[in-house]
């Protein structure tokens, strides 16, 4: 079983094209950013979508500077003597993006009569 999960910021805006065969493909890099301080390193991703579901809404949204989670098949390519991290898409969630401030979730209020008092309370 080949299962890669990872999050991170597209390095650039996703780009389709199809093959020649009329396979539509979807491509776009993903920074991944390990350890903290002066031991931070960031690894980049070349992510894949492939078929219908590269021809989805959901490439509009993949712009550069998005942060998403990506599940799909770990892969490694060579080009030009270098080898690359690659990755067969199955799932892209978006989790905010590059300017995006993190929504605050309100807290719930508690109604006057949900409880008493805590003398019930064993200890």
């Amino acid at each position: 079983m080949n299962v890669f999960t990872f999050s991170g910021n597209l390095g650039k805006d996703c780009r389709k094209s199809s093959t020649q065969n009329g396979t539509v493909v979807c491509g776009f890099p993903v920074a991944v950013k390990s350890g903290y301080g002066d031991n931070q390193q960031t690894v980049w991703v070349d992510c894949t979508i492939w078929g219908k579901r590269a021809e989805t809404g959901l490439t509009s949204y993949l712009n550069k500077g998005q942060q998403v989670v990506v599940s799909g098949e770990l892969g490694t390519r060579e080009y030009e003597g270098k080898t690359y991290i690659t990755c067969r898409v199955n799932d892209v969630d978006l989790v905010g993006g590059k300017n995006e401030k993190p929504q605050q979730a309100s807290q719930p209020q508690m109604a006057s009569d949900s409880f008493d008092d805590d003398t019930d309370i064993p200890f």
